[in-house]
């Protein structure tokens, strides 16, 4: 990673306000038509993003699809209210409008002037610049007819496939009236391979895909086309033989990287400061108290390089950070906004994130992880006499006040005297996160992140996220099954 300082607010500026007619200076003016009598903080969002799109299904392309969009999103905060509007235009005049809606909630009190501007340097955490430029259209559908070769050339079985390429560039800007004047130029793209693999009368489906915040070219150079189309081939292949996963209380061995994403609903979203402000999360008040096994710590970390979850700074123009969460099973951090963080007391983390211009900000994960530990994988595996170990999971929910959970997962296998043995469909863990981080009982040495495939939805709003882990021993899950 260069971690030379960057400035991007030059290209920011040609790119969301000189096309409007607007400068630096127009920001001020902006910020006054939201600063309103008893408004206690106001910012501006400034945001154009173009995407683009290709799916292949069964060797011919299906969608084609490049789309942009921009705006403005302008909010107005008194006490623990907001007062939020936006414009899909960048102009003074939206800029006026949107201002004065968002500070409709202003009671009496004194008009407070926006501070003056403080500019930020900060790490490069990845290169901005366009990722849907570097490969011609030709180029993009021969990685898609690559990955459908490669996948039916593996075995006979494969009957479908499904193949996916979407990248996007994301130019942002933020002023705000605590005086932040901060800008972002984000990549990002991701490859997916699906594939349906049929023998004797039975269909499984795997899938595979990876991506992050670099060009696409990238991925071709990576050869993501044949790895991926290899992978969700060997994950079906691996479903044709699986039989029903028993039911019951077993012990679960967690793979490392993907299977990340059980910590980030079961644990992340409870740490979440919004959450742990209005109570309503199972950790809530519970700072400086052991709530995971001794072993087990958690960060949330935005500087990453290239990572789906990574940013230079978040959506309040706050430099992004490594923020500690649960360490050594001790909760030691939540993750912050400046909102939440301001009413709690606390700083911000780098945490405040939106789906768009026309969303309002949250407290959001970027990319979440445990850390590694002491233990061989082998080793891990070993001290189980019968239980189950899972690979990679699709889809879960929790509940945030209680912390239960209920994960299916996509790809797992019976350990039986210490050894991986038969693979397993139909196995859901079932169980509560704060429980379940209590019952982790061996750490491996094998920490990974996903490949970059994660998203996280949040009150109706998605944005790119990573997990990780390494290999995990929780003594005991309740496995929902179907066999005795």
């Amino acid at each position: 990673m260069n971690l030379n300082s960057i400035d991007p607010l030059d290209e920011a500026q040609a790119l969301l306000l000189s096309p409007g007619g607007l400068d630096l200076e127009a920001l001020d003016t902006g910020l006054g038509h939201a600063m309103g009598p008893g408004i206690d903080f106001a910012d501006l969002f400034f945001q154009r993003n173009w995407q683009e799109s290709w799916s292949l299904e069964d060797g011919e392309v299906k969608n084609a699809g490049y789309h942009i969009d921009g705006g403005v999103g302008v909010r107005a905060q008194a006490g623990e209210k907001t007062g939020f509007a936006y414009s899909n235009q960048i102009t003074a005049d939206a800029l006026r409008e949107t201002g004065a809606t968002a500070s409709g909630i202003a009671r009496s009190g004194a008009r407070l002037a926006p501070q003056p501007v403080i500019r930020l340097t900060y790490p490069e955490r990845y290169a901005g610049r366009d990722p849907l430029t570097e490969l011609s259209a030709e180029e993009k559908v021969a990685m898609l007819q690559e990955a459908d070769r490669v996948a039916r050339a593996v075995d006979p079985a494969v009957s479908q496939v499904s193949v996916s390429l979407s990248g996007e560039f994301d130019v942002v800007m933020v002023r705000a009236s605590d005086g932040t004047l901060a800008a972002d130029i984000r990549p990002l793209v991701r490859f997916n391979v699906s594939v349906i693999a049929s023998r004797n009368g039975r269909r499984e489906r795997g899938s595979a895909g990876g991506g992050g915040r670099f060009s696409m070219a990238k991925l071709k150079q990576d050869g993501v086309a044949e790895r991926y189309a290899k992978e969700a081939v060997r994950q079906a292949l691996v479903n044709l033989e699986a039989v029903d996963a028993p039911a019951g209380q077993l012990p679960v061995v967690l793979g490392n990287g993907w299977p990340g994403v059980l910590l980030h609903e079961a644990v992340g979203h409870g740490l979440e400061g919004d959450f742990n402000r209005k109570g309503s999360s199972a950790f809530a008040g519970k700072m400086g108290q052991q709530v995971a096994a001794r072993g087990v710590t958690v960060v949330d970390d935005g500087t990453l390089s290239n990572m789906r979850g990574s940013m230079s700074v978040d959506d309040e123009g706050t430099p992004s950070q490594c923020t500690p969460l649960i360490e050594d099973g001790k909760l030691t951090g939540y993750m912050q906004d400046k909102l939440n963080a301001r009413l709690m007391g606390m700083a911000p983390t780098g945490n405040a994130r939106r789906e768009s211009y026309a969303h309002t900000v949250m407290p959001r994960m970027t990319n979440t992880y445990m850390l590694g530990g002491q233990h061989e994988p082998e080793e891990i595996i070993k001290s189980v006499k019968r239980g189950l170990y899972a690979v990679s999971f699709g889809g879960g929910q929790v509940d945030i006040t209680s912390g239960k959970f209920v994960f299916s997962a996509s790809e797992a296998y019976m350990i039986e005297d210490g050894r991986i043995t038969t693979p397993v469909k139909g196995a859901t863990l079932i169980g509560n996160g704060p429980d379940v981080m209590g019952k982790i009982s061996m750490i491996g040495n094998d920490m990974a992140l996903d490949t970059g495939i994660g998203v996280c939805g949040k009150e109706g709003q998605s944005v790119p996220v990573g997990v990780g882990q390494p290999t995990l021993k929780v003594d005991e899950i309740t496995i929902g099954g179907t066999a005795v």
